[in-house]
């Protein structure tokens, strides 16, 4: 990778910025180290296609690119999202989903608010009303009853809280929930993949603790406005972002790239399942799955194409896996059917998640393109 120009800005400000403070003064970092190392805390959920690995390589690239807006179009895990609010950029946080969205609202849109012990008690203390939609609807899966119980116990009281506050304690809940479930999916209902870890023994309640704990350290401001939204790509306002960094869903040559069927737990769990289908007829109560285009071999290339142009006026930096469909070298033509400039980089990544051992899609190449 290209070392990084000396001039991008560094984090500032913001009621709980000490610690990247520190880094930014004791030590003659670039902004994308920096960067990184803020990162590199970031609480990790276990997600098809997430970027921790690559943080610091993104980091370099954004850090040679001018500009002080930035979308992450599809911001999944939130940690690239994460990174660029580390590097000063203002930063709006989109995905179609609503537990990514909620995370970013907790870590990247908030600036200074955490839960407080208080707070942590009361959400693990005893429930304030007598529902049970989790411990009915989803009984006898995934979680033992205590867990279930207490699931319904601590949205009775994240149903009175708004804001930040309500952000960090369903951010909280998801990855407690994704940390206790095995491999973090929900495809199945058995134990097939328990492997005796601290995580599958650990009761919910103590997961929520660690996890509220670990969202509380990493929340920090820069004076830069950053926020949160849930949309579809192609409903943004293109308008006013020096920098638009995409990763969509990649559509797989054979098997399927589902995020809903993987994750549907944690996508009811983060709205308590208003406003959403369940699939009654099947095993793991599926939801209702949503459309797009980037899942399918027969409409990814007019997918990419349109959300190429309709991001034209801003910087894209496009991060895409060589085991997807379509080839780098498509992905380059469409890129520069928009922009006069286009750069392809190479980085050698091995995939830890997403499919059996021996998959072959785990060995893949990651590439960056960036269209200038």
């Amino acid at each position: 990778m290209a070392k990084p120009n000396s001039h991008r800005r560094s984090p500032s400000g913001g009621a709980n910025a000490p610690r990247l403070f520190e880094m930014a003064t004791t030590a003659p970092q670039s902004s994308a180290a920096r960067a990184a190392e803020a990162s590199a805390a970031f609480p990790r959920l276990r997600y098809m296609g997430s970027k921790y690995r690559l943080v610091p390589y993104l980091a370099d690239v954004f850090a040679e690119l001018e500009g002080g807006s930035a979308l992450d179009a599809f911001s999944g895990s939130g940690v690239v999202s994460y990174t660029l609010k580390a590097m000063g950029y203002s930063v709006t946080a989109n995905d179609f989903l609503a537990f990514p969205t909620v995370i970013a609202d907790a870590t990247v849109a908030n600036d200074d608010v955490t839960l407080s012990d208080d707070d942590v008690a009361r959400l693990t203390g005893p429930a304030i009303d007598d529902r049970d939609f989790i411990q009915t609807k989803f009984d006898g899966l995934y979680f033992t009853h205590e867990d279930r119980v207490f699931l319904d116990s601590a949205w009775s009281h994240i149903d009175r809280l708004d804001g930040a506050k309500r952000s960090i304690a369903i951010a909280s809940l998801v990855l407690a929930a994704a940390r206790k479930q095995p491999r973090g999916v929900f495809t199945f209902t058995d134990l097939r993949y328990d492997d005796g870890r601290r995580d599958l023994r650990l009761p919910l309640r103590e997961h929520f603790v660690e996890a509220a704990a670990a969202y509380n350290s990493v929340v920090f401001g820069t004076g830069a406005p950053c926020r949160a939204i849930q949309s579809d790509v192609f409903e943004i306002d293109p308008v006013g972002f020096d920098l638009v960094y995409l990763d969509p869903p990649y559509a797989p040559p054979k098997d399927d790239n589902c995020y809903i069927k993987r994750y549907h737990f944690l996508e009811g769990l983060s709205v308590y399942w208003r406003g959403l289908e369940i699939m009654e007829d099947t095993r793991t109560k599926k939801l209702t799955k949503r459309f797009t285009p980037f899942s399918y071999k027969r409409t990814i290339v007019d997918a990419l194409r349109d959300t190429f142009k309709r991001f034209s006026e801003s910087t894209i930096v496009l991060s895409y896996s060589s085991n997807a469909v379509p080839d780098a070298e498509t992905i380059e033509r469409l890129l520069g059917e928009v922009k006069s400039e286009v750069e392809v980089r190479r980085i050698d990544h091995r995939y830890h998640f997403g499919t059996h051992q021996a998959a072959s899609r785990r060995e893949a190449v990651e590439y960056l393109f960036i269209g200038r």
